[in-house]
């Protein structure tokens, strides 16, 4: 197939959407399929409002409708709802081009956060934007369920996974982390609002903090917790060696739709702690066995109260974890993308 894929999330950007489209392009292209990346850094761009080092495409309808209709593809993915997302599915929509769609973000929610705004106001631009895609790709069984009773029902799966070559156990820890006070609890991720770090920070538990991850919140946590250790952005192999310097991984989100940081740190053997939402209980589950209870040691644990959950996850098994955890690979995540676009370009080549 020749594939458009569009996002207004991309590198430099650290985050679980750009980790995902890298990996898919990069298998789509060694599959034989003909991929091109509609992403910011091909237009001019402005910061993103509360988020500076995100950079949104100005006025990219011109230029992307030119590089689409040079390229002239048999069907289009739009990734975010974004700038570009909304161009390319005006474009689709005016050339008579399927598309699927992905929900990565829960806008709403993340919306909800910053206006104290109840998050349904927000909704009816989500079911308008993802209405007329052939399929909505969505992580998990829950997150479909959720978007199912938004009134976006034509999800198809298409889970994460991690590269076990990089997140693995048996790793040197980090040296910036290998000698502080155990236990050490892990976090990583944006530094933003909506990620719920201070539940992490404030929770009364023994051993050190350290938050992975670059953000707009970043120096005024370091300001408010002095005690925490904070390192930055890390991604590769100096990632995994932060891992694996853990005891625990603690995932203090309740927005987030999956959460691709819990199985590279569970491929890295460190068990998790989240609270019991979408995210976690796709992954961990309500008692730490999966989501079906599958597996014989529990891998992690989810509580309403944080601390609990760090407290049950230091007691988890880290054999069990790894191996958990390295069953969530991106050729699975591939398949589905895959048989998903390839479904919604033949269902457009019956209706043609």
């Amino acid at each position: 197939m020749r594939i458009a894929i569009a996002t207004d999330a991309w590198a430099p950007q650290v985050n679980g959407v750009v980790r995902t489209l890298e990996m898919t392009v990069k298998l789509l292209r060694e599959r034989g399929h003909d991929v091109i990346v509609i992403s910011p850094d091909q237009f001019r761009t402005l910061p993103c409002p509360g988020y500076g080092e995100i950079r949104l495409a100005l006025a990219p309808r011109f230029g992307l409708r030119k590089k689409l209709g040079e390229f002239r593809p048999d069907i289009v993915h739009i990734s975010t709802e974004g700038p570009i997302g909304w161009s390319t599915r005006r474009w689709c929509l005016s050339n008579d081009v399927p598309f699927t769609t992905a929900f990565h973000t829960r806008f709403p929610d993340y919306a909800s956060v910053r206006t104290g705004l109840s998050p349904d106001y927000f909704w009816p631009v989500m079911r308008r934007f993802h209405a007329p895609s052939r399929a909505v790709l969505s992580a998990t069984p829950r997150l479909s369920d959720e978007l199912a009773g938004r009134g976006i029902t034509h999800t198809r799966p298409w889970t994460r996974g991690i590269d076990t070559a990089i997140f693995k156990p048996g790793l040197d820890p980090h040296p910036t982390l290998a000698n502080l006070p155990r236990p050490i609890l892990l976090s990583v991720g944006r530094v933003a609002i909506e990620k719920n770090l201070e539940s992490f920070l404030d929770a009364h538990v023994e051993g050190t903090k350290v938050v992975v991850g670059d953000g707009p919140a970043l120096e005024e946590l370091r300001a408010r917790y002095p005690a925490a250790t904070f390192t930055g952005s890390l991604s590769g192999s100096e990632l995994a060696q932060a891992y694996a310097a853990a005891d625990a991984f603690v995932f203090p989100s309740k927005t987030d739709t999956f959460g691709l940081v819990m199985i590279e740190a569970l491929a890295c053997g460190v068990p998790v702690a989240g609270y019991p939402v979408p995210g976690p209980l796709d992954i961990i589950g309500a008692n730490g066995l999966g989501p079906t209870d599958e597996l014989g040691d529990a891998v992690g644990a989810v509580s309403d109260l944080l601390q609990q959950a760090i407290l049950d996850a230091l007691r988890c098994d880290r054999k069990t974890a790894a191996e958990y955890g390295a069953r969530f690979t991106w050729d699975n995540a591939a398949d589905q993308f895959i048989f998903a676009l390839d479904n919604a370009w033949g269902m457009a080549l019956k209706a043609a």
